[in-house]
């Protein structure tokens, strides 16, 4: 099982909480932002694959700023597959 945290830029949202356990995502949490959407979110991609995780959020941009709280959740997937 891995726990990890992840430092968001460009987003409300202040940090992100994961859990990987066997190349699925078991726990997310997020600190600061929308929070009944980055509830739903959370809920939503518990239970996926991480590749198939990012690969639905990846690109998801909020308000013309480039990024997304979703899209920033995939960043953190991927940078916890290095």
């Amino acid at each position: 099982m891995k726990r990890l945290v992840y430092t968001p830029m460009g987003v409300c949202s202040e940090r992100i909480n994961f859990t990987i356990d066997a190349g699925r995502i078991v726990h997310v949490e997020f600190l600061g932002g929308c929070d009944g959407n980055l509830q739903g979110i959370a809920s939503l991609v518990e239970g996926l694959e991480v590749g198939e995780a990012i690969r639905k959020l990846k690109g998801i941009d909020c308000m013309g700023k480039g990024t997304s709280c979703p899209d920033q959740l995939a960043r953190a997937l991927e940078k916890a597959q290095d």
